[in-house]
Protein backbone atom coordinates (compact mmCIF):
# COMPACT_ATOMS: atom_id res chain seq x y z
CA UNK A 1 0.00 0.00 0.00
CA UNK A 2 1.66 3.39 -1.04
CA UNK A 3 1.83 6.31 1.66
CA UNK A 4 0.01 9.81 0.00
CA UNK A 5 2.48 12.20 -0.45
CA UNK A 6 0.54 14.58 1.49
CA UNK A 7 0.63 12.57 4.85
CA UNK A 8 4.49 12.09 4.53
CA UNK A 9 4.81 15.95 3.75
CA UNK A 10 3.05 16.24 6.85
CA UNK A 11 4.51 13.48 8.45
CA UNK A 12 8.08 15.30 8.29
CA UNK A 13 6.51 18.80 9.06
CA UNK A 14 5.41 17.92 12.12
CA UNK A 15 9.00 17.77 14.08
CA UNK A 16 10.27 20.94 14.72
CA UNK A 17 13.81 20.69 13.72
CA UNK A 18 12.81 19.44 10.17
CA UNK A 19 10.91 22.70 10.14
CA UNK A 20 13.90 24.33 11.49
CA UNK A 21 16.32 22.69 9.12
CA UNK A 22 13.78 24.01 5.80
CA UNK A 23 14.00 27.33 6.83
CA UNK A 24 17.97 27.47 6.55
CA UNK A 25 17.74 25.89 3.57
CA UNK A 26 15.20 28.29 2.25
CA UNK A 27 18.41 30.43 2.23
CA UNK A 28 20.79 28.24 0.12
CA UNK A 29 21.63 24.89 -0.10
CA UNK A 30 23.92 24.01 2.98
CA UNK A 31 25.75 20.45 4.10
CA UNK A 32 24.84 18.30 6.97
CA UNK A 33 28.10 20.08 9.59
CA UNK A 34 26.42 23.01 8.02
CA UNK A 35 22.45 22.46 9.44
CA UNK A 36 23.59 21.05 12.52
CA UNK A 37 25.71 23.69 13.53
CA UNK A 38 22.74 25.69 15.48
CA UNK A 39 21.24 22.50 16.78
CA UNK A 40 22.28 20.19 20.27
CA UNK A 41 21.96 17.10 18.63
CA UNK A 42 24.65 15.36 16.91
CA UNK A 43 25.49 15.45 13.20
CA UNK A 44 23.97 12.08 12.74
CA UNK A 45 20.97 12.94 14.41
CA UNK A 46 20.88 16.11 11.59
CA UNK A 47 21.29 13.17 8.93
CA UNK A 48 18.93 11.09 9.92
CA UNK A 49 16.14 14.35 9.92
CA UNK A 50 18.18 14.78 6.74
CA UNK A 51 17.22 11.27 5.86
CA UNK A 52 13.01 11.85 6.66
CA UNK A 53 13.26 15.21 4.58
CA UNK A 54 14.33 13.38 1.50
CA UNK A 55 12.10 10.70 2.03
CA UNK A 56 9.39 13.29 1.91
CA UNK A 57 10.75 14.90 -1.20
CA UNK A 58 11.54 18.20 0.52
CA UNK A 59 14.94 18.44 -0.14
CA UNK A 60 17.64 16.87 -2.41
CA UNK A 61 21.21 15.94 -1.73
CA UNK A 62 23.57 16.32 -4.04
CA UNK A 63 27.32 15.20 -4.23
CA UNK A 64 30.54 17.78 -4.61
CA UNK A 65 33.81 16.51 -4.16
CA UNK A 66 33.01 15.19 -0.41
CA UNK A 67 30.60 17.40 0.49
CA UNK A 68 26.84 15.98 0.45
CA UNK A 69 24.76 19.62 0.13
CA UNK A 70 21.45 19.52 0.67
CA UNK A 71 18.80 22.18 -1.18
CA UNK A 72 15.41 22.44 -0.67
CA UNK A 73 12.98 21.15 -2.91
CA UNK A 74 8.95 23.66 -2.85
CA UNK A 75 6.80 21.52 -5.21
CA UNK A 76 5.76 18.65 -1.80
CA UNK A 77 5.43 22.17 0.46
CA UNK A 78 3.35 23.92 -2.67
CA UNK A 79 1.06 21.22 -2.77
CA UNK A 80 0.58 20.93 0.94
CA UNK A 81 -0.13 25.01 0.88
CA UNK A 82 -2.95 24.44 -1.68
CA UNK A 83 -4.38 21.67 0.45
CA UNK A 84 -4.75 24.00 3.45
CA UNK A 85 -5.75 26.71 1.37
CA UNK A 86 -9.03 24.65 0.62
CA UNK A 87 -9.67 25.41 4.28
CA UNK A 88 -9.70 28.70 3.94
CA UNK A 89 -13.14 29.73 3.44
CA UNK A 90 -14.02 28.13 6.11
CA UNK A 91 -11.70 29.49 8.33
CA UNK A 92 -12.60 32.96 7.44
CA UNK A 93 -16.40 32.04 7.99
CA UNK A 94 -15.07 31.24 11.50
CA UNK A 95 -13.92 34.39 12.38
CA UNK A 96 -16.40 36.61 10.20
CA UNK A 97 -19.02 34.58 13.04
CA UNK A 98 -16.94 35.09 15.78
CA UNK A 99 -16.47 39.30 14.69
CA UNK A 100 -20.07 39.34 14.16
CA UNK A 101 -21.23 37.98 18.13
CA UNK A 102 -18.52 40.54 19.46
CA UNK A 103 -20.00 43.42 18.00
CA UNK A 104 -23.11 42.76 19.94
Amino acid sequence: MAVDELSTTFAALADPTRRAILSRLAGGEATVTQLAEPFPISVQAVSKHLGVLERAGLIERGRTAQLRPSRLRGAPLKRAAQWLESYERLWDESFERLEWRLRD
